[in-house]
């Protein structure tokens, strides 16, 4: 891996993460077709400089990480169905489902089929009931733990880990601003338990150029996330996450067409 790959991973980890449109399937994707080699550290620091992305979110979030027990109790309880199964499927999460772009794109198009057709039933029920949505101090247990369940289905490659608590929250009934602010915050358990059990289980054979990649690619995730993160802060005060759904079909569709035909 080259210092300008580095850079480019860290850039795309950095956007991706927080949007609605899968970092992993867009990390071996955009891998694929720099013709960057899919080895183990390849897959190890795809997983790793997620922590630079997580590192912007406590940047971000600093206040609300403190500001309620309550809350960090409901976000540890979400975040078990995913430990748990990304402790157990491990290795076959990193060596079978980490690099298979053809599920990746097929996940990222289906996905984004059924975000649009998730919106328009959600845009139709508020209409009808002239709904604004629970603000994040309602959140329930049952309710963090059915979010937490969503975001296990992101062990599957293309299946977006905002994209299934977001929109598992949005169907409880929750805000856009409350479910995207708890999905925020449930990203960093995760997040910091997969990167560190990667490195306990990896880093012992990586060289020094290997930590230099890492540490590269953990400072411009950082900064990446930090510009993604406030944009789509912005962006859902007067936006849908429909747009998102319809890039994850153009670009699944371009992808399959340069890799595949």
């Amino acid at each position: 891996m080259t210092f300008f790959h580095t850079i480019i991973l860290g850039i795309v980890e950095g956007i991706t993460e927080f949007l609605p449109i899968s970092s992993t399937a867009h990390l071996s994707i955009v891998g694929a077709l720099l013709r960057i080699p899919d080895t183990d550290f390849q897959k190890s620091f795809n997983i790793i400089i997620q922590l630079g992305a997580i590192a912007a979110i406590v940047c971000l979030y600093i206040q609300k990480i403190f500001i309620s027990k309550t809350l960090w109790r409901k976000v540890v309880v979400a975040s078990l169905p995913a430990l748990g199964i990304g402790f157990i499927l491990y290795a076959l999460i990193k060596n079978f489902l980490i690099g298979n772009t053809a599920l990746m794109v097929t996940t990222l198009i289906l996905g984004g089929i059924l975000m649009i057709v998730l919106e328009r039933v959600i845009a139709e029920k508020n209409l009808r009931t002239g709904y604004i949505g629970k603000p994040l101090e309602m959140l329930s247990y049952k309710d963090a733990l059915i979010i937490g369940m969503a975001q296990s289905l992101a062990i599957i490659p293309g299946v977006s880990r905002s994209a299934a608590t977001i929109f598992a929250g949005l169907l409880q009934g929750y805000s856009r601003v409350a479910i995207i602010d708890f999905s925020f915050l449930l990203a960093i358990p995760v997040m910091i338990a997969a990167s560190g059990y990667d490195i306990l289980k990896s880093g012992s054979l990586f060289s020094s150029t290997d930590w230099v990649s890492l540490g590269i690619g953990f400072v411009v995730s950082f900064i990446s996330a930090l510009v993604a993160v406030r944009w789509l802060l912005r962006f859902i005060k007067t936006h849908t996450f429909t747009y998102f759904g319809v890039y994850r079909i153009i670009f699944g569709v371009v992808v399959w067409y340069l890799l595949f035909l």
